[in-house]
């Protein structure tokens, strides 16, 4: 590999650190912001997930006797060397755990297929592939299957096709138009690219695209990759420098210490040498990782990291991945409860409030008439159609897999009432925020307790959805405390 190239990955890794120290201080806040510089000033990189986890993979390669890119060898990455809980990781390491394999453990009862997490981990494989997009694609494939589906994937490997043409290419339309061409056009990622594109071409000020995007794309998920990805598209084409650039992507604020990354590094590869030494000097070179990454010996430095790289890339040679393939059948891993419906209008609650739940502490409904029902999994979307009376109780297993500190979280965006073993546990009124992450659940929306071994019977009292409002949507989950790390079949 030339000395060209090895300066580019050392770019590449130098504008990932800066973007994401950047922008971690502003990670789920709105935007627009207005940051000039680091705040606070660091004295060293700060350790982020989007390095953590590229490292990870490259070191477990590199000790393999013939190290090759495939979802096994990811799968068995997170399985012996992560413990980060949050949003679609979590879902991923519990699919695991449950004994699915990917791409099952991404696409399966995941809430979170669309978040930024397969996005910034991109670089690794474009750095692997220099020059080859398809091949970039390929290995970001194998990553993004784990946790994510649809433009959770799509997003990894655009971004992979993109900053593995950036070695051959500087020209943002000729990188944009080569990374969308392998793509489908119809996905949500190819729609807010070209459409950011468009609006920037207008010459519309970076805040009005901002806004636009967020119309069009946003959601109650500051993860969201569709939104960041338009930002990070924006930020490239409406700054004039490097500093300009990645202060424009994390200005639209969401998910900034992804977005930014990804922009920084995609910078550093076109121009290692556009990286002001005013964003480099508060950071330095040494690797700095979360403690959530175990048991491996990474690089001291992001120049050891870059010689790893290179040396990998030599080792793989352009082998392409070669997956088993795996069936699966989503009815197989539903969650069995029971199910009844209540009307308060006929006495079922001797109390009730203005939701037509019991007020905190009631009791469980007496006499209501349950039936077996399978769930889909942990998230639910029910119909108000399918509403058979006012409130829809469920009764779900559970059961803490030995752990005793727990959080239970029900992010519903309806009215509802839980009761463990018929005694009340919590309840909370109904929300149109879902972030059913348990780490970060919203407020009202979980509770911490501690459980006794074995099984326990788990009511829920949900409120049919209001006129106008067409779906009830919960997810359930049963977390370990502190970790907040999934526990694995919870409700089987």
């Amino acid at each position: 590999m030339s000395h060209a190239v090895r300066e580019k990955i050392m770019g590449c890794w130098l504008g990932k650190a800066v973007g994401g120290t950047l922008g971690q201080t502003f990670e789920g806040l709105s935007g627009p912001l207005t940051a000039t510089f680091y705040h606070p000033v660091p004295t060293e990189m700060v350790p982020n997930d989007d390095l953590d986890l590229q490292v990870l993979y490259a070191v477990v390669m590199d000790e393999m006797a013939q190290p090759r890119v495939d979802r096994d060898v990811i799968a068995a990455s997170w399985a012996a060397h992560v413990a980060f809980p949050w949003n679609e990781y979590g879902v991923g390491m519990r699919n695991l755990a449950e004994g699915l394999a990917p791409p099952h453990t991404g696409s399966f009862d995941n809430w979170f297929t669309c978040g930024e997490g397969a996005a910034i981990r991109s670089e690794l494989w474009a750095c692997l592939a220099p020059g080859d997009p398809d091949l970039a694609a390929a290995y970001a494939y194998e990553d993004a299957c784990f946790d994510h589906a649809g433009d959770g994937i799509v997003a990894a490997q655009f971004l992979a096709r993109l900053q593995s043409l950036a070695f051959v290419e500087s020209d943002p339309d000729t990188l944009l138009d080569g990374a969308l061409a392998g793509i489908d056009p119809d996905t949500g990622i190819a729609r807010v690219v070209r459409d950011t594109r468009a609006w920037v071409a207008e010459g519309l000020e970076w805040h009005d695209v901002r806004e636009r995007i967020m119309a069009a794309y946003g959601r109650s998920d500051f993860t969201d990759v569709r939104p960041n990805t338009g930002f990070v598209v924006l930020g490239w084409l409406a700054g004039r420098d490097f500093s300009e650039r990645i202060l424009i992507c994390n200005n639209c604020g969401e998910d900034t210490d992804s977005s930014t990354a990804t922009l920084g590094a995609l910078l550093g590869i076109i121009d290692p040498a556009s990286i002001d030494d005013r964003w480099l000097a508060p950071i330095g070179r040494d690797l700095v990782l979360n403690a959530e990454i175990t048991g491996i010996q990474p690089p001291a430095t992001l120049d050891g990291l870059t010689d790893l790289v290179v040396d990998l890339a030599e080792r793989l040679g352009g082998a392409r991945p070669d997956p088993a393939v795996r069936e699966f059948d989503p009815a197989s891993h539903g969650i069995d409860v029971e199910i009844a419906w209540a009307d308060t209008t006929t006495g079922k609650w001797e109390v009730r409030d203005q939701t037509e739940l019991p007020p905190i502490g009631g009791a469980v409904p007496a006499g209501a008439r349950f039936a077996p029902h399978t769930l889909p999994g942990t998230w639910v979307r029910w119909r108000r159609d399918d509403f058979e009376n006012r409130i829809l109780l469920l009764k779900y297993r559970l059961n803490a897999r030995g752990r005793s500190s727990v959080r239970l979280m029900f992010n519903c965006t309806e009215h509802y009432r839980v009761w463990l073993d018929d005694v009340f546990l919590y309840g909370a009124q109904g929300s149109q925020f879902m972030f059913p992450a348990p780490h970060m659940a919203p407020v009202g929306q979980f509770h911490d307790f501690e459980i006794s071994d074995g099984a326990h019977e788990l009511t829920v009292a949900v409120k049919c959805p209001p006129p106008g409002r067409e779906v009830a949507e919960w997810v359930i989950a049963l977390v370990e405390l502190p970790s907040a790390l999934w526990i694995e079949n919870a409700f089987r």
